[in-house]
């Protein structure tokens, strides 16, 4: 990451919620798959950040979770939107894309 990005910091903090949720949306997933998912994006985030907000996601009724056993530890938590989360995911991408048209259009 540019050693600028903090400039950016709040756009991405605003963001985040939204990738989780398009994350998840692909179909049920362990916390470390959603950490490789975003560390390959400008979006990288660490555990202290992604578990309070996968908590503040689940108390909001977006997202829930199953245990499943696993073959090489302990169970595992995964991760799925809940119908009120994919209601609101796409509230967010209708935003998003107006957001970005607005954008757009302002350069022309």
């Amino acid at each position: 990451m540019a050693p600028d990005s903090d400039r950016f910091s709040a756009i991405r903090k605003g963001l985040l919620e939204f990738l989780v949720l398009k994350v998840v949306s692909a179909s049920k997933v362990y916390a470390a798959d959603i950490l490789a998912r975003l560390a390959e994006t400008e979006f990288a985030t660490q555990e202290g950040t992604l578990y309070p907000l996968l908590g503040k996601m689940r108390r909001e009724g977006l997202l829930d979770y199953e245990w499943v056993e696993s073959e090489s530890g302990p169970p595992r938590k995964y991760y799925k939107l809940t119908p009120r989360g994919r209601s609101w995911l796409a509230e967010l991408d209708a935003y998003w894309k107006k957001l970005h048209a607005t954008v757009e259009r302002m350069g022309d």
